[in-house]
C-alpha cells in the first residue's frame, strides 16, 4: 500500500489538498491511502521511525511555522525513507535552489496560487508515484541473481526463506531455500537490497517477509512456511509485529 503524507499548517489549505488527494485515488482506484495530514512535521517523523518499511509519498509545505521547515523535514524524510516521493506545495519559489543544498531530491515543486494547475499537477506526481510502486512491486515476482562462487543462479523470491551468516564468518552466507540450503561469499547488507521482499531481522539474518508464516513473539524468532526458524532483534519484531 502507497501511504500519502501531508505537512501543511494552514487548516484551509490542508483541508483542500485532503479532499483533492482523496478525489483522485478513488477516480483512478489506486492502492494508495491518505495516512497522516497534519502542520506538525515531527508527527511524519515519529510515525517513519516506528513504520521505517513505509511507501511514503509526502506533500510538503516549505513555510510550516515550526522550528522546522518543510525543506529541512524533507531531507530529513530522505534519510528515513530513501526511495519516498517528496512534493513541494508552496508560495515560495524562490526557496528552489535550497532543495538542491539539502538534497532533497523533490519529485516537483507545486505553486499554490493556481488551483487549476495545482490539481493537474498533484494528480500528475500522484500517478507517477504509483507507477514507479507498482513497478517496484512487480520485482518481487522476478527471479533473484545470485553469485554462489563462480556461478550465477536466478532463484524464483518463493524459494528463499532467510539468508544468515555463518557463526564466526559474517562473509559466508547459508541461504535458506524452501528445499535445501546454499552456502556462498557475500554480505547481508548487499543481499537485503536484492529484493523488497527481504529485511534485516537481526544482524546475521536477512528474512523474505512473504515467507514469514508465524511471529513467536515470546521467543523473538520468525516461523517460516516451510518451518524453519530465524531469530529477529527486538526493533524489527515490534516493527513486523
Amino acid at each position: 500500500m502507497l501511504e500519502i503524507f501531508i505537512c501543511e499548517d494552514n487548516v484551509a489549505q490542508r483541508n483542500h489538498l485532503e479532499q483533492l488527494i482523496q478525489q483522485t485515488i478513488l477516480l483512478n482506484d489506486w492502492e494508495m491511502t491518505l495516512r497522516l495530514s497534519t502542520g506538525n512535521p515531527l508527527e511524519i517523523l515519529n510515525y517513519l521511525k516506528e513504520q521505517p518499511q513505509t511507501h511514503g509519498v509526502y506533500f510538503l509545505d516549505v513555510d510550516l511555522n515550526t522550528e522546522m521547515d518543510g525543506i529541512q523535514l524533507g531531507a530529513t524524510i530522505r534519510n528515513q525513507n530513501p526511495h519516498g516521493k517528496i512534493i513541494f506545495i508552496t508560495t515560495h519559489d524562490e526557496l528552489l535552489p535550497l532543495t538542491f543544498q539539502y538534497k532533497v531530491e523533490a519529485m516537483d515543486y507545486i505553486a499554490k496560487d493556481n488551483q487549476d494547475e495545482m490539481k493537474q499537477r498533484v494528480t500528475a506526481a500522484l500517478r507517477q508515484a504509483y507507477q514507479h510502486y507498482v513497478t517496484t512491486s512487480q520485482r518481487l515476482e522476478e527471479p533473484i541473481r545470485f553469485e554462489i562462487g563462480s556461478q550465477v543462479r536466478f532463484i524464483d523470491c518463493s524459494e528463499v526463506m532467510f539468508i544468515e551468516t555463518t557463526p564466526g564468518n559474517s562473509h559466508k552466507l547459508i541461504l535458506h531455500l524452501a528445499k535445501g540450503e546454499v552456502s556462498f561469499l557475500g554480505n547481508l547488507k548487499e543481499i537485503e537490497q536484492l529484493s523488497p521482499a527481504f529485511y534485516r531481522v537481526h544482524k546475521s539474518f536477512v528474512a523474505n517477509k512473504q515467507n514469514i508464516r508465524e511471529i513467536d513473539a515470546k521467543n523473538r524468532e520468525l516461523i517460516f512456511s516451510n518451518g524453519e526458524k530465524c531469530f529477529v532483534g527486538r526493533r524489527q519484531l515490534k516493527q513486523l509485529i
